[in-house]
Protein backbone atom coordinates (compact mmCIF):
# COMPACT_ATOMS: atom_id res chain seq x y z
CA UNK A 1 0.00 0.00 0.00
CA UNK A 2 1.41 3.37 -0.97
CA UNK A 3 1.53 6.25 1.52
CA UNK A 4 -1.70 8.16 1.33
CA UNK A 5 -3.21 5.39 -0.79
CA UNK A 6 -6.21 4.75 1.43
CA UNK A 7 -9.27 6.20 -0.21
CA UNK A 8 -7.25 8.21 -2.73
CA UNK A 9 -7.99 6.11 -5.78
CA UNK A 10 -10.67 7.17 -8.21
CA UNK A 11 -13.80 5.29 -7.18
CA UNK A 12 -14.39 2.92 -4.30
CA UNK A 13 -11.23 1.36 -2.88
CA UNK A 14 -10.86 -2.04 -1.18
CA UNK A 15 -7.90 -3.39 0.77
CA UNK A 16 -7.99 -7.14 0.20
CA UNK A 17 -6.19 -9.07 2.96
CA UNK A 18 -4.56 -12.45 2.40
CA UNK A 19 -2.95 -14.59 5.08
CA UNK A 20 -3.15 -17.67 7.23
CA UNK A 21 -5.11 -17.75 10.47
CA UNK A 22 -2.86 -16.15 13.10
CA UNK A 23 -0.93 -14.12 10.51
CA UNK A 24 -2.11 -10.78 11.91
CA UNK A 25 -4.80 -9.82 9.37
CA UNK A 26 -7.45 -8.80 11.89
CA UNK A 27 -4.89 -7.04 14.09
CA UNK A 28 -3.62 -5.12 11.06
CA UNK A 29 -7.20 -4.22 10.04
CA UNK A 30 -8.04 -2.96 13.56
CA UNK A 31 -4.85 -0.87 13.62
CA UNK A 32 -5.59 0.57 10.20
CA UNK A 33 -9.16 1.47 11.18
CA UNK A 34 -7.94 3.05 14.43
CA UNK A 35 -5.83 5.41 12.29
CA UNK A 36 -8.49 5.77 9.57
CA UNK A 37 -11.92 5.44 11.21
CA UNK A 38 -13.60 6.43 7.94
CA UNK A 39 -12.89 2.92 6.67
CA UNK A 40 -15.30 -0.01 6.72
CA UNK A 41 -14.45 -3.57 7.72
CA UNK A 42 -15.91 -6.62 5.99
CA UNK A 43 -14.81 -9.68 7.97
CA UNK A 44 -15.81 -13.27 7.31
CA UNK A 45 -15.19 -14.05 11.00
CA UNK A 46 -17.62 -11.30 12.05
CA UNK A 47 -20.11 -12.49 9.43
CA UNK A 48 -19.99 -16.06 10.81
CA UNK A 49 -20.52 -14.64 14.30
CA UNK A 50 -23.49 -12.58 13.08
CA UNK A 51 -25.09 -15.40 11.09
CA UNK A 52 -24.36 -18.41 13.29
CA UNK A 53 -23.71 -16.90 16.73
CA UNK A 54 -20.07 -18.04 16.76
CA UNK A 55 -17.13 -17.03 14.55
CA UNK A 56 -15.75 -20.56 14.61
CA UNK A 57 -18.82 -22.17 13.02
CA UNK A 58 -17.87 -23.01 9.43
CA UNK A 59 -21.47 -23.43 8.30
CA UNK A 60 -23.09 -22.56 4.97
CA UNK A 61 -20.58 -20.77 2.74
CA UNK A 62 -23.51 -19.65 0.53
CA UNK A 63 -24.99 -17.64 3.43
CA UNK A 64 -21.58 -16.16 4.22
CA UNK A 65 -20.97 -15.31 0.55
CA UNK A 66 -24.36 -13.57 0.23
CA UNK A 67 -23.56 -11.48 3.30
CA UNK A 68 -20.09 -10.62 1.94
CA UNK A 69 -21.79 -9.43 -1.26
CA UNK A 70 -24.31 -7.36 0.73
CA UNK A 71 -21.55 -5.78 2.80
CA UNK A 72 -19.46 -5.06 -0.33
CA UNK A 73 -22.50 -3.30 -1.84
CA UNK A 74 -23.15 -1.39 1.38
CA UNK A 75 -19.51 -0.24 1.60
CA UNK A 76 -19.53 0.93 -2.03
CA UNK A 77 -22.74 2.91 -1.32
CA UNK A 78 -21.25 4.43 1.84
CA UNK A 79 -18.13 5.46 -0.09
CA UNK A 80 -20.27 7.02 -2.86
CA UNK A 81 -22.23 8.99 -0.23
CA UNK A 82 -19.05 10.17 1.50
CA UNK A 83 -19.86 8.16 4.65
CA UNK A 84 -16.72 6.04 4.21
CA UNK A 85 -13.53 6.39 2.22
CA UNK A 86 -12.42 2.75 1.76
CA UNK A 87 -13.13 -0.80 2.91
CA UNK A 88 -11.03 -3.70 4.16
CA UNK A 89 -11.90 -7.32 3.34
CA UNK A 90 -10.56 -9.49 6.17
CA UNK A 91 -10.54 -13.17 5.20
CA UNK A 92 -7.80 -15.75 4.72
CA UNK A 93 -8.19 -15.76 0.92
CA UNK A 94 -5.70 -18.65 0.92
CA UNK A 95 -7.20 -20.59 -2.01
CA UNK A 96 -6.52 -19.03 -5.43
CA UNK A 97 -9.92 -19.93 -6.93
CA UNK A 98 -11.83 -18.47 -3.96
CA UNK A 99 -9.53 -15.43 -3.85
CA UNK A 100 -10.22 -14.72 -7.52
CA UNK A 101 -13.98 -15.17 -6.98
CA UNK A 102 -13.92 -12.67 -4.09
CA UNK A 103 -11.97 -10.15 -6.16
CA UNK A 104 -14.42 -10.58 -9.05
CA UNK A 105 -17.35 -10.09 -6.66
CA UNK A 106 -15.74 -6.93 -5.26
CA UNK A 107 -15.38 -5.54 -8.81
CA UNK A 108 -18.94 -6.53 -9.71
CA UNK A 109 -20.31 -4.72 -6.66
CA UNK A 110 -18.47 -1.53 -7.59
CA UNK A 111 -14.96 -1.47 -6.14
CA UNK A 112 -12.75 0.11 -8.79
CA UNK A 113 -9.44 -0.12 -6.92
CA UNK A 114 -8.48 -3.37 -5.16
CA UNK A 115 -5.16 -3.41 -3.34
CA UNK A 116 -3.98 -6.74 -2.00
CA UNK A 117 -2.03 -6.97 1.24
CA UNK A 118 -0.47 -10.38 1.87
CA UNK A 119 0.47 -10.87 5.50
CA UNK A 120 3.18 -13.39 4.75
CA UNK A 121 3.80 -14.37 8.33
CA UNK A 122 5.94 -17.49 8.87
CA UNK A 123 3.91 -20.61 9.55
CA UNK A 124 5.47 -21.12 12.99
CA UNK A 125 4.37 -17.63 14.06
CA UNK A 126 0.82 -18.29 12.81
CA UNK A 127 0.70 -21.58 14.71
CA UNK A 128 2.02 -19.97 17.92
CA UNK A 129 -0.40 -17.05 17.68
CA UNK A 130 -3.26 -19.43 16.97
CA UNK A 131 -2.44 -21.26 20.23
CA UNK A 132 -2.79 -17.95 22.11
CA UNK A 133 -6.29 -17.26 20.75
CA UNK A 134 -9.56 -17.93 22.48
CA UNK A 135 -10.95 -19.25 19.19
CA UNK A 136 -8.34 -21.59 17.77
CA UNK A 137 -8.28 -22.94 14.24
CA UNK A 138 -7.28 -26.64 14.17
CA UNK A 139 -3.59 -26.99 13.31
CA UNK A 140 -4.39 -29.42 10.47
CA UNK A 141 -6.58 -26.72 8.87
CA UNK A 142 -3.80 -24.13 9.07
CA UNK A 143 -1.31 -26.59 7.58
CA UNK A 144 -3.69 -27.38 4.70
CA UNK A 145 -4.30 -23.65 4.10
CA UNK A 146 -0.54 -23.06 4.16
CA UNK A 147 0.04 -25.66 1.44
CA UNK A 148 -2.69 -24.11 -0.70
CA UNK A 149 -1.55 -20.52 -0.13
CA UNK A 150 2.14 -21.16 -0.78
CA UNK A 151 1.31 -23.49 -3.68
CA UNK A 152 -0.60 -20.64 -5.36
CA UNK A 153 0.43 -17.38 -3.68
CA UNK A 154 -1.42 -14.13 -4.36
CA UNK A 155 -0.40 -12.24 -7.47
CA UNK A 156 -1.60 -9.42 -9.70
CA UNK A 157 -3.01 -12.12 -12.01
CA UNK A 158 -5.68 -12.76 -9.36
CA UNK A 159 -7.27 -9.46 -10.45
CA UNK A 160 -5.65 -7.10 -7.95
CA UNK A 161 -4.58 -3.61 -8.98
CA UNK A 162 -1.58 -3.83 -6.65
CA UNK A 163 -0.13 -6.30 -4.19
CA UNK A 164 2.03 -5.55 -1.17
CA UNK A 165 3.60 -8.09 1.13
CA UNK A 166 4.05 -7.62 4.85
CA UNK A 167 6.13 -10.15 6.76
CA UNK A 168 5.61 -10.33 10.52
CA UNK A 169 8.46 -12.32 12.04
CA UNK A 170 7.43 -11.96 15.67
CA UNK A 171 4.65 -12.98 17.98
CA UNK A 172 2.06 -10.43 19.13
CA UNK A 173 2.92 -9.34 22.61
CA UNK A 174 6.68 -9.20 22.13
CA UNK A 175 7.99 -12.67 21.25
CA UNK A 176 10.77 -12.20 18.70
CA UNK A 177 12.46 -14.44 16.18
CA UNK A 178 15.59 -15.74 17.92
Amino acid sequence: MRDGGIGCASGPSLIFLVGLPGSGKSTWARSCLALHPEGRLISTDAIRGQLFGDESIQSSWVKIWLEVRRQFQEAVSQIALGQASFAIYDATNAVRKQRRQAIALARKTGFSQISGLWLNTPLWVCLEQNQRRDRQVPEAVILRMSRRLYGAPPSAEDGLDSLSELTINHLEGGGQVG
